[in-house]
C-alpha cells in the first residue's frame, strides 16, 4: 500500500508538535548529581541547567504557515551563558545572557523551582532601554541594594570611537546600569563613569560604604588588554543616578605565574557572613590552547569590604570534561550565585561561552575553604613546602602520633 500523502498543512502541524514535544522533554529533564566528581567543597551535576535549546521555540521559529511552510528556525539561538542570579517569590531566577546566531546578546529571565533543573524562560526577554552608540550587552550582575532598588550592572559594548574605518574589531567596554523593583519595569541609568578608559566585570556592593555606593571594578586600557589595570578595583559613587565615581584603587592584584596572571575580575556580588564578605572571581592565564578561565574565592572584611582577609591559593572551580568545549573553549565564568534560606549556595557559571552550569555548596564550606586553605606560595619551593607540611602532618595523624 502506498504511503498516505502529507499535505503542507499536516506536515507543518506535525513538525510543530514534534518540536514542541522535544522542547518540553528537555525542560522537564532532571539533573542528577555527578558522583564521578568529589572534592568535598561543592557538587557538580550531570547536565547543564540551560542551553540554547532551552530558549522558547516562539523566540526562534515563525509560526505563520504562509511565511514559514517548513517550520524553520528564523532567529536562531547560539548560546545561553553567564547568568546573574537571585531569589524571587520562592523561585531561583537567572538573568541569562542569550546570544543569537547574529552574535548579539540580550537578557532573559529563566525560573526554576529548585535551582538545579526545570528552568523555564519567561515569555519575553528583558525590554531594556538602549544607550547610544551601544552595540551589544552581556553578563549582568544582580544586586539587591540596601537603598531598596534592585540593580543590574552589565557590560555595554560599542565600536571604538577612534577606530579606523577598516577596523571592525576594536571596541569600547563600559559598565551599563539598570534598576527595577519588580523585574518587569527597568530604568536605564547612565553608564558608570570611572577614571579608567574602559570597564568590564563591574559589580555593585550590596551596602553603602561611608554613605556612598561602592563598586568592584576591572579597569582596562583596552577592550581585551588590561594593560595598567592591574586587577580587581574598588571605587565609590555619591550619586548612582549620575554614575560618576571617585578614584579607583586595586584591591586584588594580578600576579606572575598564577591563575590570574593575564587578568581577573569580580564575579557575583559578595555574600555577607559573620566571618566576612565571601567573594567569587575569575582568573585568566595563557596556555598553549589559548586563555584558560577559572574561578577563585576570597574574603574581605565586614568593616572594610575592600580589605582582603583570606585568599586561598589556586582555583576554586575550573573547566571539567564537557564544560571545556564550546564557542570559547576552556572557560568557566561566573557572575551569579544565590544563598538559600538553609545556607545552601548555588553557583551558576558559563561553560566555554556556550551553556550554563550549576555547582552546589554551603556558606559554611565556602568560609572554611577561604579561611583554612593556604595562600598561593608564588614559587615552587614555597608551594612544595606547603604540600610537604600537609603530607607530614597527615602521616603523624594516621600513625596516631597527633
Amino acid at each position: 500500500m502506498a504511503p498516505a500523502k502529507r499535505t503542507a498543512t499536516s506536515s507543518f502541524a506535525s513538525r510543530v508538535r514534534e518540536v514542541r514535544s522535544a522542547h518540553e522533554k528537555l525542560l522537564r529533564r532532571r539533573n542528577p548529581v555527578d558522583f564521578s566528581w568529589d572534592n568535598g567543597v561543592y557538587e557538580r551535576f550531570q547536565n547543564p541547567v540551560l542551553t540554547a535549546a532551552h530558549a522558547p521555540i516562539e523566540w526562534r521559529y515563525d509560526f505563520d504557515r504562509a511565511t514559514n511552510p517548513f517550520f524553520m528556525e528564523r532567529l536562531g539561538i547560539n548560546a545561553t551563558l553567564n547568568p546573574g542570579a537571585f531569589l524571587w517569590k520562592g523561585k531561583v531566577c537567572l538573568v541569562v545572557r542569550v546570544e543569537g546566531y547574529d552574535r548579539k546578546s540580550f537578557f532573559a529571565i529563566a525560573e526554576s523551582p529548585n535551582g538545579i533543573d526545570q528552568f523555564r524562560f519567561c515569555p519575553e526577554p528583558l525590554d531594556l532601554p538602549e544607550v547610544k552608540p551601544e552595540t551589544n550587552v552581556y553578563d549582568m550582575r544582580i544586586t539587591f541594594h540596601e537603598d531598596g532598588w534592585i540593580y543590574g550592572v552589565f557590560c555595554s559594548e560599542s565600536r571604538a570611537k577612534k577606530a579606523a574605518a577598516a577596523d571592525l574589531s576594536s571596541a569600547d567596554a563600559q559598565a551599563g546600569m539598570v534598576r527595577t523593583r519588580d523585574f518587569k519595569k527597568w530604568e536605564r541609568l547612565p553608564n558608570l563613569k570611572t577614571p579608567s578608559s574602559q570597564q568590564r566585570n563591574v559589580v555593585l556592593h550590596p551596602e553603602f560604604v561611608k554613605g556612598q555606593y561602592a563598586f568592584y571594578t576591572r579597569p582596562m586600557d583596552g577592550f581585551i588588554d588590561v594593560g595598567s589595570g592591574g586587577g580587581i578595583g574598588w571605587t565609590l559613587c555619591r550619586d548612582i543616578t549620575s554614575g560618576k565615581t571617585g578614584k579607583e584603587e586595586i584591591i586584588d592584584e594580578r600576579a606572575y605565574h598564577t591563575i590570574k596572571e593575564v587578568k581577573n575580575g569580580q564575579g557575583p556580588p559578595p555574600l555577607k557572613t559573620r566571618h566576612g564578605w565571601l567573594h567569587l572571581a575569575h582568573g585568566v592565564r595563557g596556555c598553549a590552547s589559548g586563555l584558560r578561565y577559572v574561578l577563585y574565592a576570597f574574603m574581605t572584611s565586614l568593616d572594610d569590604p575592600k580589605k582582603i582577609i583570606a585568599q586561598p591559593g589556586g582555583h576554586f572551580l575550573a573547566p571539567y570534561e564537557g564544560e571545556r568545549i564550546g564557542d570559547v573553549s576552556n572557560v568557566t565564568f561566573t557572575n551569579g550565585w544565590v544563598e538559600l534560606p538553609d545556607g545552601t549556595v548555588l553557583i551558576y557559571y558559563g561553560g566555554s561561552d556556550t551553556r550554563c552550569y550549576v555547582a552546589r555548596t554551603t556558606v559554611d564550606k565556602l568560609v572554611d575553604w577561604c579561611l583554612n586553605t593556604p595562600e598561593d606560595g608564588l614559587t615552587t619551593r614555597r608551594c612544595l613546602d606547603q604540600r610537604l607540611a600537609l603530607i607530614r602532618r597527615n602521616q603523624q595523624i594516621l600513625a596516631g602520633k597527633k
